[in-house]
């Protein structure tokens, strides 16, 4: 892993790409966004006040926001209002809004940020919903979804939507496969994607199969550039010999290295799988789909995970 982080490192590095972090009460946000400042990766802004972090912490280099005491918050109330379009009064924006998840999306919303990462100390939905209300998802893009990286000494594979979507439609499963792609490519992965089925090539016939093979015509007419192919069980998808015996012609079949699954059942199911019994280290889920990245931590996480999360999520921005 640590060699994946030093190939984004380069990618990054000189930017000055701007991460949000809502969570400034919490030690292991403080370290990780000293550190990134120290080795000028990216420049963290922490939400909350620099005289409550505890003095053994060095912070004079880092950037600073206190919703409750700053000069743009009338401008960040009337961008919030105007964004949600009636949903939420002038009134109820002023008090969403000293809400840190909250304020620190809406930086990034107003172009004041590139990315956030949160959930250190806050549960998914507190992360995600403020995304989802005000950034929303890109053009082209129904819904938000979550992949792993899975990575095995020198193997790397995207598997997604293992985190966000039960049971996504034929349309949602073509964008899926696109933005999927994208992610491998910055990852240094020449993606080459699988929609998966427990049928290959037609050998099976029923609504859960015609789905995955209604969502490959999407994404091959969608002109994307990446090779794209389904629907087709894993074996035929990974194994050479199985992809020209099931699937002959096809330019993913044996090949494939980003892996589409039909539901959250099989993703969820398949990258644990492949992290218990085949030794993969599972890297997320890390969010896609957005107009601008937003990461959600897991509340076990420790400094060197938010370090390496911010990395990725300052890694998104750089994605068109």
């Amino acid at each position: 892993m640590a060699s994946i982080i030093n190939e984004l490192k380069g990618k990054i590095e000189g930017k000055g790409l701007k991460i949000v972090f809502p969570e400034s009460n919490d030690e292991r946000i403080i370290e990780a966004a000293i550190r990134l400042e120290n080795e000028g990766l990216v420049k963290p802004i922490l939400i909350g006040n620099k005289k409550n972090i505890p003095a053994k912490y060095d912070v004079s280099d880092c950037v600073f926001m206190d919703p409750y005491n700053n000069d743009i918050f009338e401008d960040m109330v009337a961008s919030f209002v105007e964004r949600r379009k009636g949903k939420n009064t002038e009134e109820q924006a002023r008090k969403m809004l000293l809400d840190e998840n909250y304020f620190g999306t809406m930086l990034v919303y107003m172009g004041m940020a590139d990315g956030l990462v949160s959930g250190a100390c806050h549960s998914t939905g507190e992360t995600v919903r403020p995304a989802l209300q005000i950034i929303k998802t890109k053009p082209g893009v129904a819904r938000t979804f979550g992949y792993f990286l899975m990575v095995r000494d020198k193997d790397k594979f995207i598997f997604g939507d293992c985190a966000i979507n039960p049971n996504p439609n034929a349309q949602e499963l073509a964008e899926i496969a696109i933005e999927s792609a994208k992610a491998a490519e910055m990852f240094g992965i020449d993606p080459k994607v699988a929609m998966l089925s427990f049928s290959t090539n037609g050998s099976a016939k029923t609504d859960e199969t015609e789905k995955v093979v209604e969502a490959t015509k999407i994404a091959k007419a969608a002109n994307s550039g990446y090779q794209i192919d389904g629907e087709m069980q894993f074996d035929a998808a990974f194994v050479p010999s199985v992809g020209i015996k099931k699937y002959p012609g096809s330019e993913v079949a044996g090949k494939a290295n980003t892996f589409i699954f039909p539901d959250l059942n099989s993703g969820n199911i398949g990258y644990k799988i492949a992290q218990r019994l085949g030794n993969f280290e599972a890297m997320g889920p890390i969010l896609a789909g957005l107009n601008k990245p937003v990461n959600d931590l897991s509340r076990g996480c420790d400094s060197e995970d938010v370090y390496n999360t911010a990395i990725i999520t300052a890694a998104q921005a750089l994605i068109k």
